[in-house]
C-alpha cells in the first residue's frame, strides 16, 4: 500500500484532470443546447405559420433537446463529483500536514450535556471530532459523535476493528461515499427520517380516478385533432376534470409540503445506498449492515430511486413551461402525488433503518480514514475484568508527531491505581491527562490509538480539566469543581471501572483544606476500584502515596531555564518534582519579583 501522502497526491492530480475535462464538455453541451433551443423555436414558428413544414420536425427537435438536457445533467453531476473528490483529497493532505483545525465541521452541537467532552476537546474547533469527521450526512455525523460520547462493549469494538481494517485500504469505496454526498451543507437525513415517521395521507380511489380522467382527456384530444369541431367539448371536459379532483386538493398539497425538504436528499440517499449494496464486504459488521438494506426482497436503493423519480417528475411537471399544459390536462401532478403517498405507506417505516446503516457506514469510513492516515497507530487490546490502562509510547493524537512526546502510562491491576503527577507550569501535566482520555475515547470508539501499545478495559471517564465558574448559577470556580468531583466519585462507586483525570485538584482553596480534601477524594476513588491521574502544584498532596502504599505512585515533569527561556522535555519521571518555575517564568517576561 502506498504511503497516504503519495496516494492522496496521485489521486488529487487525477481528479483535477477529470474535473477540467468535464468542464470542457459542459461548455460544449451548453452551446449545443442553446443552438437546439433556437432551432426548435424556428421550426415551431414555421409549423404553426403559413409554411407547409410538418409538425413532426419541432416535436423531434424537442425530443432531442430533452435527451440533451438529460445528458448534460449527468455531465454536470460527474463534474461536481470530480470536484468533491478534489476536495476530499485536498482535505486529506491538509490533515496530514496539520492544517485541518477550523476547516471542517466541528460538531459544537454535540458538546451539550456531556460530562467530559470539553475537558478532552472531543468537539469544537481543533477537536477530535473535526479531525475524524469525513461524514456528509446528519446520520453519519450523529453516529460518529455517539461513538465518541459513549464507549462501546468489547464485542462491538472488535467488530468495528474488523470493519475499519477492511475499509482503511478501500479508498475507492470511501471516496464514493464522500462524493455521493453534498459537501457545502450536511445532508439533511434527519428531515427525511422525520418525514418517513409521519403517517401517509391516503387517497383511496383517487389513484384510479385520475387514470380514467387522463384516458378520457387523451381520447377527446385525439378526436379533436382529427375534427376541429370537437375542441369545445375538450375544454369543457378539462373544466369538469379539475372539479372532480378539487375535493382532494388540500390532502394533495399536504403530501408535497411534507416531502419538500426531504426531497432534496433523496437522490443522495439513493446513490449512497446503491453504492453500499454493490460493494463486496468480508467483515461481519459490514455484511450485516448490507443485509439490512433489503426489505421485502426489494433493495433500499431501488425503493429510494423510485421515490426520487416520482419527486423529480413532479417537479418537472410543474416547472417545465413547454409541458405544463399537457401535464395539468392529464392530471400528472395529482397522479404523481398519489404515487408518492403510496410509496410512503409501503416503504416509509424502513427509512430509519436505512439511514442507520448509512450513518454507521459513514462513521466506520471516518474511523477507517483516520486509520489509513495513521498507519503506525495500532488497535488497542481490550480486556474484561478490573479497571486497567497500560500504555507504552502514548501521545496526544491532536498534536503534530514532531511536537508530541510519548510517555508510558500504567494504571490498575498489577500497576498502581493512581499516579499523582507534579510539575511546573506548562510542563505537560494537563496534556498528558488529555492524551490518556482521548486515547480511551478512540479505543472504545473502535479506532486505532496514538501509542506503541495499549491494553485497557472498558472505562468510564471522569474529568476536571476544564472547570469554569458560572455567573448565571452563582457558582465559583471552586464550587463548580467540587460539584464535578462529586459526580466523578458517585460514578466510581456506581461503576468500579472508571478512569479519573483530575487536573490541579482543589487549587481554588487554601493549602490546608486542599491537602485534606484531595487526599480524601483520591482515597475514595481508589477504594471504589477506580484508576486515574491527579496533577497538582501543591507538593503536600504527594503525601497521599504514603497512605495508599502500593496503590499510588508519584511521578513528575521537569523543566530548566536556558538563556532566560524555559525549556521542557515533557518526559514523565518517577518521584516528586523538586522545584517550581513560577518565579522564573515571571522574571522571564520582565516582572521584577
Amino acid at each position: 500500500m502506498s504511503p497516504p501522502r503519495d496516494e492522496y497526491g496521485r489521486r488529487l492530480a487525477d481528479r483535477r484532470g477529470r474535473a477540467a475535462a468535464i468542464d470542457r464538455t459542459h461548455v460544449r453541451l451548453s452551446n449545443a443546447r442553446l443552438a437546439i433551443a433556437a432551432a426548435f423555436v424556428l421550426l415551431l414558428w414555421l409549423a404553426l405559420g403559413p409554411s407547409t413544414i410538418s409538425a413532426v420536425w419541432p416535436v423531434a427537435v424537442a425530443i432531442g433537446f430533452g435527451a440533451l438536457v438529460v445528458v448534460h445533467a449527468r455531465v454536470i453531476e460527474r463534474g461536481e463529483r470530480a470536484r468533491r473528490a478534489v476536495r476530499i483529497y485536498q482535505r486529506g493532505l491538509d490533515r496530514l500536514d496539520f492544517r485541518w483545525a477550523g476547516t471542517g465541521r466541528a460538531g459544537e452541537t454535540f458538546l451539550e450535556t456531556h460530562d467530559y467532552a470539553r475537558d478532552l476537546d472531543l468537539f469544537g474547533r481543533g477537536s477530535l471530532f473535526e479531525l475524524l469527521n469525513v461524514a456528509q450526512t446528519e446520520a453519519g455525523e450523529s453516529t460518529l459523535a455517539a461513538w465518541l460520547r459513549a464507549g462501546a462493549s468489547i464485542g462491538d469494538v472488535h467488530a468495528r476493528h474488523a470493519a475499519v481494517d477492511e475499509l482503511r485500504g478501500n479508498l475507492d469505496f470511501r471516496e464514493d461515499l464522500g462524493v455521493l454526498a453534498a459537501e457545502q451543507q450536511v445532508s439533511r437525513t434527519g428531515a427525511l427520517a422525520g418525514w418517513a415517521s409521519t403517517a401517509p395521507v391516503g387517497f383511496g380511489a383517487l389513484r384510479w380516478l385520475c387514470g380514467v380522467c387522463a384516458a378520457v382527456t387523451i381520447a377527446l384530444t385525439i378526436a379533436a385533432w382529427r375534427n376541429g369541431a370537437l375542441w369545445p367539448p375538450v375544454i369543457a371536459w378539462l373544466v369538469a376534470e379539475s372539479l372532480i379532483v378539487w375535493p382532494w386538493r388540500r390532502r394533495l398539497a399536504a403530501v408535497m409540503a411534507r416531502i419538500g425538504r426531504p426531497a432534496d436528499d433523496l437522490s443522495l440517499l439513493a446513490g449512497l445506498l446503491a453504492r453500499i449494496e454493490r460493494e463486496r464486504f468480508a467483515a461481519a459488521r459490514l455484511t450485516t449492515l448490507q443485509t439490512a438494506l433489503v426489505s421485502g426482497g426489494i433493495p433500499a436503493s431501488s425503493a429510494i430511486a423510485r421515490l426520487t423519480s416520482l419527486v423529480s417528475w413532479y417537479e418537472s411537471s410543474n416547472h417545465n413551461l413547454l409541458f405544463i399544459p399537457i401535464m395539468r390536462a392529464l392530471l400528472v401532478p395529482e397522479q404523481l402525488t398519489v404515487a408518492i403517498d403510496h410509496w410512503h405507506a409501503r416503504h416509509g417505516r424502513h427509512v430509519p433503518e436505512w439511514l442507520r446503516v448509512v450513518g454507521e457506514l459513514e462513521a466506520l469510513s471516518a474511523v477507517a480514514t483516520y486509520a489509513y492516515e495513521h498507519p503506525s497507530d495500532p488497535f488497542p487490546e481490550l480486556t474484561d475484568g478490573e479497571a486497567v490502562f497500560d500504555a507504552e509510547g502514548l501521545s496526544h493524537p491532536l498534536l503534530r508527531d514532531e511536537a508530541a512526546v510519548a510517555n508510558d502510562v500504567r494504571l490498575g491491576r498489577e500497576h498502581p491505581h493512581v499516579i499523582v503527577l507534579s510539575g511546573s507550569n506548562m510542563s505537560g501535566k494537563s496534556t498528558l491527562l488529555r492524551a490518556v482520555g482521548v486515547n480511551v475515547v478512540l479505543a472504545l470508539a473502535g479506532a486505532p490509538v496514538h501509542a506503541s501499545r495499549l491494553r485497557l478495559s472498558p472505562l468510564a471517564i471522569g474529568a476536571t480539566l476544564r472547570v469554569d465558574d458560572s455567573l448565571q448559577e452563582g457558582h465559583s470556580r471552586f464550587y463548580a469543581e467540587i460539584l464535578r468531583i462529586r459526580t466523578v466519585v458517585a460514578a466510581a462507586r456506581a461503576d468500579a471501572r472508571l478512569l479519573f483525570l483530575l487536573d490541579e485538584i482543589l487549587h481554588g482553596t487554601n493549602s490546608h483544606d486542599r491537602r485534606i480534601g484531595a487526599q480524601a477524594i483520591v482515597r475514595a476513588l481508589v477504594d471504589a476500584g477506580a484508576i486515574g491521574l491527579v496533577t497538582t502544584h501543591d507538593l503536600a498532596l504527594t503525601e497521599v502515596t504514603e497512605e495508599l502504599a502500593g496503590r499510588a505512585i508519584n511521578m513528575h515533569f521537569e523543566d530548566r531555564l536556558e538563556q532566560g527561556r524555559m525549556v521542557f522535555d515533557y518526559r514523565m519521571r518517577p518521584g516528586v518534582v523538586e522545584h517550581s518555575n513560577a518565579l522564573a517564568l515571571m522574571r522571564a517576561i520582565g516582572l521584577d519579583v
